[in-house]
């Protein structure tokens, strides 16, 4: 099934993909990848365990075909879990999952063969075989698929102790890291207090006042930035904007410290003045700030409580976004503060949205200051990415985006970069065939360049 014009319709997209986007080496700038494993060089003991293990989109699917979970997050073995896999994968069909197993096991085990349960114990004996050798270990499946520099997510309290030793390796990938506070934000988390207790221990210092806060965080980005870490991270619901004063943020603070619960209301106004005062303090740093938006989190309350979160309990939510999303980003242009800055949007009602926001604070300083990030989590698949291109070129300028990234967990994603590299360039090829384009190759297989590589390594200066 994965041939080498696998999604390229026509001569136009071969050569686009061929001649100028395959080549290109990988800025996977966002993703979840253990920098312990990587810094440990960890060889994985089979192909569940590099796979399976963490995955919550096949976790997903499988449970949607009434697999138990028992053989998914259970005490089943790590033989019988790829059992169940296999036998998901046939009626994954038209689902992305689809495509990336069989680009994966094309792409680092040279399996052309079509996953079933026939062939399972055959695929999981030979997988298992590579896997077990120093050339399968977590750096060199990172250099297999030439990519030049990734960075990982971590938060405040994080040693960065691993990113140190990479610094130090022969590894040859740059791995930096993405500074993430989302808990420092959520105030009216239970375990916030038990948050700021292990903050305290780690920056060696007490946070009694909201100021106290402030300084701690502004001492752990600079200890990030001395660790090479160039960008910042948040998974929100949306961002908030509310008015406030610090008088305000000083006793909703003070109150939630001492253990009392703080209304929906003072959360929001919290959130607002943290917020501006990390970005604020990144524009300072000359840091990226990316925003996820719009996830519904931990919505089976059963499940979360067994498992914990992000194991697959997550959905698209509803939230209001632009207003609220505008005066955030006025607040800080309006001050000259505004850093450079990607969103991303996880409900795809918000393309719109947020390709047209993003031009509201393109202010010429900077080429795509302000991005529309590509296709997040459910949207990361063929529609997505397509219609992602699509309201960009309609709304902004695509040659300015700085691509796509895997936003994983798995050392087995990378593949997911091709996959994008192909849809790219078959949607200039599909339009050069039809007339609506040029048929200038070299001057569209830049733009092709530029989008897969050329504007992320410009715009992250990583």
């Amino acid at each position: 099934m994965i041939h080498s014009n696998f999604l390229l319709e026509n001569r136009y997209s071969e050569e686009l993909y061929h001649d100028f986007a395959c080549k290109m080496p990988i800025i996977d700038y966002h993703n979840h990848l253990s920098p312990k494993d990587l810094a440990d060089n960890r060889i994985f003991a089979n192909i569940t365990k590099i796979w399976i293990d963490g995955d919550h989109y096949k976790w997903r699917a499988m449970r949607t075909l009434g697999i138990d979970e028992n053989f998914i997050t259970g005490n089943a073995s790590d033989r019988e879990k790829f059992q169940k896999w296999a036998y998901t994968v046939p009626y994954s069909m038209r689902n992305p999952l689809y495509h990336w197993t069989h680009l994966e096991l094309c792409r680092y085990f040279g399996i052309n063969d079509l996953l079933t349960p026939s062939n399972a114990d055959e695929v999981y004996a030979i997988t298992t075989e590579k896997l077990s050798t120093d050339v399968y270990s977590s750096q060199s499946l990172i250099s297999k698929m030439n990519v030049e520099v990734m960075c990982t997510t971590e938060d405040p309290t994080d040693s960065l102790e691993h990113h140190q030793r990479l610094s130090k390796s022969s590894f040859k990938t740059k791995v930096s890291t993405a500074f993430r506070p989302d808990k420092a934000i959520f105030i009216e988390s239970e375990a916030y207090n038990d948050y700021l207790n292990k903050l305290e221990s780690v920056a060696n210092t007490t946070i009694t006042t909201y100021e106290d806060l402030k300084t701690t965080l502004r001492q752990r980005i600079q200890f990030f930035h001395e660790n090479g870490c160039r960008l910042s991270d948040h998974g929100l619901e949306n961002l908030c904007a509310d008015d406030f004063t610090e008088t305000e943020i000083e006793s909703i603070f003070e109150q939630r410290r001492n253990g009392k619960s703080v209304a929906k209301e003072q959360a929001s106004k919290f959130q607002s003045a943290l917020l501006l005062f990390l970005s604020e303090t990144y524009h300072e740093m000359g840091w990226v700030q990316q925003f996820h938006l719009g996830a519904l989190r931990n919505t089976n309350r059963r499940m979360h409580r067994i498992l914990g979160p992000d194991t697959g309990w997550d959905s698209i939510g509803d939230y209001q976004q632009a207003q609220s999303l505008a005066k955030f980003l006025d607040t800080l242009d309006t001050n000259d503060k505004l850093t450079k800055t990607i969103l991303y949007n996880v409900n795809p009602t918000y393309n719109e949205v947020m390709a047209t926001m993003t031009g509201n604070f393109n202010d010429g300083s900077i080429k795509g200051k302000v991005q529309w990030g590509s296709g997040w989590w459910f949207l990361d698949q063929k529609d997505g990415m397509t219609d992602q291109l699509n309201v960009l070129s309609n709304m902004g300028l695509l040659s300015c985006f700085v691509g796509m990234l895997t936003d994983s967990r798995s050392f087995l994603s990378f593949p997911r970069h091709e996959y994008f590299r192909r849809i790219l360039c078959n949607l200039f090829g599909m339009e050069i065939e039809k007339g609506e384009l040029p048929n200038e190759m070299q001057w569209i297989g830049k733009l092709v360049q530029d989008i897969c590589y050329n504007n992320a390594k410009e715009y992250f200066n990583l």
